[in-house]
C-alpha cells in the first residue's frame, strides 16, 4: 500500500449511529457477521460485485473512516473513499474480487480522508472473496482492527524511555526538555505546540525553558511572566497548582494582556499543566498550544500529565545536580580560604621581624584579595609605609612614595587608625593620593589591632572592575588579624633580644682550651630577634688519661629551662666522662639524667654528637656517638667531604638510645666539623634552605691544607652570602677539630 508522509492522525470519535442499509439484504453467513460486530472496535465491510458496492458495515468501520459524514452503503467504495484508489487499496479489492485469494495485511499505514481533514491510521484487516452457493465470487468481505493507538504507545513508551535515559546520564536540562516537547509535538495527532517554562526559586516568576516550535518573540515576551491569578494559562497554572484550559484565547479573559501576541504568534487555544516536586512545590508549567481552538479529550490531559511528571523528574535531577555543584563549590572556596590561611600564616611566623611580617602580609594579599596593598604603622607619632604589593614594580613604587597624613580627617588609614574599624568603599580613598594613576575604583582599610588599639592599617586597593565583597572582606579581616598578631609577636621577640644574648653568652666556653695534636675553633651566632636563650651549645674538656672530649648539641625550646637544660648536659658530661668506658656510657648517662630532671625543669628533648679524641703520632684518632643530631661531616687532606653516620635517638625521649659509636681517624690537616641546624635551615629571602649540601661546598672550597678557623669563616661567609646578611631564624654553632702535623 502507499501512504502521504507527514500526514497527522486523528483518534476515533464516537461511533454514531448507523442507518439501515438501503440495499438487498445480506446472506446468512453475512447477516451473523454483522450482528456480531455490530457493537465491536473491529471494523467489518460487505462488499458486492466488481465495483465493491459497499452493503454493509459496522458503526467501527464509518467512525475510523471519516465518522457521519461518510455514513452511507449502497455507493462503491472507491467512491466513497476516493483516496483509497491512489494508495492502492481498490485495486487489491480488484485482485480479491478476481481471483478468489483472500489479503491479509498487518500494521498498514492507511491515510484516511483528504486535504485539511486528511488523518494517519494503521490497521490490521483482511479482504476475503464472499461466495454464493454455487461457489461463485460475488464480492469482498473486509475484517479490521484498527492499531494506531497500539502503534502511538509504542512511540510513546520509545520517546519516554529516550527522556528517561537522558535524564539518568544527566544530559543536560535544556536538552531534555527540547527533546521532549518535540517528542509530543512528533506524537499528537493533530498539530500541537509545546512550551516548558521553568520557575524561579522564588516561585514568583515563569522562565523560558524550552519551546522548539514556538517564534522566538514570543518566547522572549513570555520569559519572566509572574505567575497569578489571570496571567495567561500558564501564569494562572502556575498559582493555581492545578491545569488551566483555555479553549479559545480569543475569548479567554485570562489571556486579555496576551490576545495580541498570542494572534500575531498564530497560536488559538493553550492548555497549561503545573509542574510540581514531590513536595508539591513549583518546578514550572508545560503548555500545548494549538493553532485552532480545541477542547481537549481525556488522552491529551494524560498525555499533559506524563509528560508533566517527566518534566519534573528532569527539573529536580537538574536542581538535585545544580544544588551538589553549588555545595562542592562552597567546599572549594572554604578549602581554598582555609589553605590561604594556613599558607599565610605559616609565612607571616617564619620569622619574628616586623618588617618581614607586614611585607608577606602585603605579599599575602595581593594579588588573592586586591590588586594592590599597603601597610602603614604609627611609628614615634607618625604615619610610616612599611610594605607594598602590585602586579608591577611602578605601581608598587607608586604606593611605596605615597604616605597618608596621620591626622587627616579626610584620609582613610586616618579614620582607621584612630576608629579601630574596618572602612570599605566603591570609590577612591578620600585624601590626596596615586589613585588616578594606578586606577583605582575602590578601598577596603583594616586595622591592625593591639589588644584593641590600632597600631597599623592595612589597604586594599581595587582596579577595573573588581570589588569588595562580603567574602573578601571577611577573609581579609581574618589574615589582617592573623598578622597583628603575629607582628605583635614579632615586636616583643625584638624588645627581649638583647638580655637574651647576654645570657646566652654565660652558657658558653669562655675561651677555648689547647687541645695537643688539635686545633679548635668554634662559632656561636643567636638568632638575631631571638626572644629567648637559645639551646646550641658545645663544649671541649679534658680527660684524666690525655685524651679529650668534645661535645655539640642543641636543645629543644628556648629560654630559661633551654638554658637549665644545656647545662646539665654539659655538666652531666663531664662528671661522667672520667668515671665510665666511652662515648656511649656517657651519652646514655647524659639521657638518664635527662628523663629524670624534675618537670618544672623542662621536658624538652636534645640531639647531640659528643666524642672523645686520642692525640697519635699519626694524627686524631676519634670515637663519636649521634643522638639525633646533624651528621657530623668528615674533610680529608684531598678536600673531599663526607658525612658522619652514627645511628641513634633523640635524648631525653624515653630510657633507650639504641647508639652506635663511629671511629675514624683524622691524619694531619683532615677536619671533623660540627654544625647545628641553624646553619642548614639559614634562609635567604624567596625562603629556601641553605641546606646540607652548601655546607659541604663551601668546605670543599676552602684553601688547601685549611685552618680549623678558615673553615668555620668558608661556612659563614656562604650562609651570609646565601642569606644576603638578613637576620638569621636559629641560633647558629660550629665546632671544628682540625688535626696538626705532630711536631
Amino acid at each position: 500500500m502507499t501512504g502521504v508522509p507527514d500526514q497527522r492522525a486523528h483518534p476515533p470519535a464516537q461511533a454514531p449511529a448507523v442507518p439501515p442499509a438501503r440495499t438487498a439484504a445480506p446472506s446468512g453467513v453475512d447477516d451473523d457477521l454483522r450482528s456480531l460486530f455490530g457493537q465491536s472496535m473491529v471494523l467489518f465491510a460487505s462488499m458486492a460485485g466488481p465495483a465493491h458496492l459497499l452493503e454493509a458495515a459496522n458503526p467501527a468501520f464509518f467512525t475510523a473512516i471519516g465518522g457521519i459524514e461518510r455514513t452511507r452503503t449502497g455507493v462503491p467504495l472507491g467512491q466513497l473513499m476516493p483516496e483509497l484508489v491512489e494508495q492502492g487499496f481498490i485495486a487489491l479489492l480488484d485482485r480479491v474480487y478476481r481471483t478468489g485469494e483472500a489479503y491479509t495485511g498487518r500494521n498498514v499505514r492507511v491515510v484516511l480522508g483528504e486535504g485539511a481533514d486528511a488523518r494517519e491510521g494503521f490497521f490490521d484487516f483482511t479482504y476475503e472473496p464472499r461466495l454464493d452457493t454455487g461457489g461463485n465470487v460475488m464480492g469482498v468481505r473486509m475484517i479490521g482492527l484498527e492499531t494506531t493507538q497500539v502503534k502511538q504507545a509504542q512511540r510513546l513508551t520509545a520517546e519516554h524511555r529516550a527522556l528517561l535515559e537522558q535524564i539518568a546520564r544527566q544530559a543536560p536540562l535544556s536538552e531534555v526538555l527540547e527533546g521532549m516537547a518535540r517528542a509530543i509535538e512528533d506524537l499528537t495527532p493533530e498539530e500541537v505546540l509545546v512550551s516548558v517554562l521553568l520557575a524561579d526559586t522564588d516561585g514568583r516568576h515563569l522562565r523560558h525553558g524550552a519551546a522548539p516550535s514556538l517564534p522566538d518573540f514570543y518566547n522572549q515576551a513570555i520569559d519572566g511572566i509572574a505567575t497569578g491569578e489571570g496571567v495567561g494559562s500558564c501564569g494562572t497554572a502556575a498559582h493555581r497548582r492545578r491545569p488551566v484550559i483555555v479553549t479559545d484565547i480569543a475569548t479567554d479573559p485570562f489571556w486579555d494582556d496576551f490576545r495580541d501576541l498570542a494572534d500575531k504568534a498564530g497560536v488559538a487555544a493553550c492548555w497549561s499543566t503545573p509542574i510540581l516536586a514531590r513536595d508539591g512545590s513549583l518546578l514550572g508549567t508545560f503548555a500545548m498550544y494549538h493553532r485552532v481552538p480545541r477542547i481537549p479529550q481525556e488522552a491529551d490531559l494524560a498525555l499533559a500529565r506524563v509528560f508533566a511528571g517527566t518534566a519534573a523528574l528532569a527539573i529536580e535531577r537538574h536542581q538535585a545536580e545544580q544544588a551538589y555543584q553549588a555545595a562542592e563549590a562552597r567546599e572549594k572556596t572554604a578549602r581554598d580560604d582555609l589553605a590561604f590561611l594556613l599558607n599565610a600564616s605559616t609565612l607571616l611566623s617564619t620569622d619574628l621581624d616586623v618588617a618581614q611580617t607586614l611585607n608577606r602580609l602585603a605579599e599575602a594579599c595581593s594579588p588573592r584579595l586586591a590588586p594592590l596593598c599597603a601597610v602603614d604603622v604609627i611609628e614615634g607619632g607618625r604615619v610610616r609605609r612599611v610594605a607594598t604589593a602590585a602586579p608591577a614594580r611602578w605601581q608598587q613604587d607608586l604606593l611605596a612614595a605615597h604616605i597618608p597624613v596621620y591626622d587627616g580627617a579626610d584620609d582613610a588609614v586616618a579614620r582607621v587608625l584612630a576608629s579601630g574599624v574596618t572602612e570599605v568603599a566603591r570609590r577612591t580613598p578620600t585624601g590626596p593620593g596615586p589613585w588616578h594613576d594606578l586606577g583605582v575604583t575602590g578601598y577596603l582599610c583594616i586595622p591592625l589591632l593591639d589588644r584593641d588599639r590600632a597600631f597599623g592599617a592595612v589597604t586594599l586597593l581595587s582596579t577595573g572592575g573588581y570589588t569588595f565583597d562580603g567574602h573578601t572582606v571577611a577573609l581579609a579581616e581574618e589574615l589582617t588579624g592573623r598578622a597583628a598578631l603575629a607582628a605583635r609577636n614579632a615586636r616583643q621577640y625584638t624588645h627581649r633580644a638583647v638580655l637574651a644574648r647576654d645570657l646566652q653568652a654565660g652558657l658558653l666556653l669562655p675561651e677555648l682550651p689547647c687541645v695537643p695534636g688539635t686545633e679548635v675553633a668554634t662559632y656561636y651566632h643567636p638568632a638575631g630577634e631571638g626572644l629567648d636563650i637559645g639551646g646550641d651549645f658545645y663544649d671541649v674538656f679534658p680527660l684524666p688519661d690525655g685524651r679529650w672530649a668534645f661535645l655539640l648539641g642543641d636543645v629543644c625550646g628556648r629560654g630559661a629551662i633551654a638554658a637549665t637544660t644545656t647545662a646539665l648536659v654539659r655538666h652531666t658530661a663531664r662528671a661522667v666522662a672520667p668515671l665510665v668506658p666511652g662515648p656511649q656510657e656517657v651519652v646514655e648517662a647524659v639521657n638518664q639524667a635527662l628523663c629524670n630532671r624534675p618537670v618544672g625543669h623542662g621536658t624538652g628533648f636534645v640531639t647531640l654528637v659528643y666524642g672523645r679524641i686520642t692525640p697519635t703520632e699519626h694524627g686524631l684518632d676519634v670515637e663519636l656517638v649521634r643522638a639525633g643530631h646533624t651528621l657530623p661531616l668528615h674533610l680529608d687532606d684531598r678536600g673531599t667531604v663526607r658525612a658522619v653516620d652514627a645511628p641513634g635517638v633523640l635524648l631525653g625521649i624515653g630510657p633507650q638510645t639504641h647508639l652506635t659509636a663511629r671511629n675514624l681517624r683524622l691524619r694531619p690537616n683532615e677536619s671533623l666539623v660540627l654544625y647545628t641546624d641553624g646553619i642548614t635551615e639559614a634562609r635567604r629571602h624567596d625562603n629556601e634552605l641553605f641546606g646540607d649540601q652548601r655546607i659541604a661546598d663551601a668546605l670543599a672550597c676552602a684553601p688547601a691544607r685549611p685552618a680549623a678557623q678558615q673553615l668555620i669563616d668558608a661556612v659563614t661567609h656562604a650562609v651570609h652570602a646565601f642569606t644576603g646578611g638578613h637576620d638569621i631564624d636559629d641560633d647558629q654553632a660550629i665546632l671544628v677539630l682540625t688535626a696538626t702535623e705532630s711536631g
